[in-house]
């Protein structure tokens, strides 16, 4: 299946599909295509009942889901249905799946996405981001707004971003590359690396898994960290108050219980950050 639609500036893209593939690019001017792939025959039916349609600058993409049963194309080839979306950049994109994948590329204004047990990820969001998966990965390259994050098993991998984490994981790790607002960050047994934050706010905190938080050269910080049988080390002199210059302050507040904790500078150069 194949549709095209006549669209004027960014729009909201809807999609839900139970298992395969969403792959979306957020490069098209003035039109939204739809391409439904499916690569069974019982897939094949779904497709056909499938609603696609735009109405007031809304694109939804809805495909039935399968009947419960045993699939043998899902155990001996590809069984599901790829979707492939283009739509104009900075549209808001939302995606709820079972096991399909999600692969955002381009720039996206929102992004809301929830999966049992597929991966979903994206190039850049200008707004929020929310993302939620059982047993997938989640990663953002790029986050201008905030980003929440939850799963149980999977890992959460983000770059720059510009506005407040809250990520959550059970037995998955959370790395953030750079962070420019406030952190609140919950692991189990995963562990947790926030390569360089910059202000604001950190709070850490895991079970059994390691924390490294490493602090911007020029930033100042204020630690208090404690674990139960795991080892604190800090490259940083560390301050008991704000400091009276023009210095960002960090507030960093990690605790774990038998995990290592581990406060350092941040090695390499952090990205320019954008202004607002």
């Amino acid at each position: 299946m194949q549709k095209t639609f006549d669209v004027t500036g960014p729009i909201k893209v809807e999609i839900e599909l139970a298992s395969g593939d969403i792959d979306l690019d957020a490069s098209l001017e003035g039109r939204a295509e739809v391409e439904l792939v499916a690569h069974d025959e019982e897939s094949q039916k779904l497709v056909d009942a499938a609603r696609v349609e735009f109405t007031n600058g809304r694109l939804l993409v809805d495909v039935p889901q399968k009947r419960s049963g045993f699939s043998l194309a899902i155990v001996f080839g590809r069984g599901g249905i790829t979707c492939r979306v283009r739509c104009p950049e900075g549209s808001d994109v939302t995606t709820r799946t079972k096991s399909a994948d999600v692969r955002v590329r381009g720039t996206i204004g929102a992004l809301s996405a929830s999966t049992a047990s597929g991966d979903a990820g994206a190039d850049h969001v200008l707004g929020d981001a929310q993302m939620k998966s059982a047993s997938g990965d989640l990663a953002i390259a790029r986050a201008d707004g905030g980003v929440t994050a939850q799963t149980a098993s999977g890992d959460i991998e983000l770059g720059v971003v510009q506005g407040k984490v809250s990520a959550n994981s059970a037995s998955g790790d959370v790395t953030i590359a750079e962070a420019y607002g406030d952190l609140d960050v919950n692991t189990v047994s995963g562990d947790q690396v926030h390569s360089a934050v910059m202000r604001g706010r950190v709070s850490a905190q895991a079970v059994s898994g390691d924390v490294l938080i490493g602090v911007r050269r020029g930033s100042k910080a204020y630690l208090d960290c404690s674990t139960v049988s795991g080892d604190t080390s800090s490259e940083l002199d560390s301050i008991d108050a704000a400091p009276t210059d023009d210095g960002p302050l960090v507030e960093i507040r990690a605790k774990t219980v038998s995990g290592d904790i581990r406060i350092t500078r941040a090695h390499a150069p952090a990205t320019e950050e954008v202004q607002a």
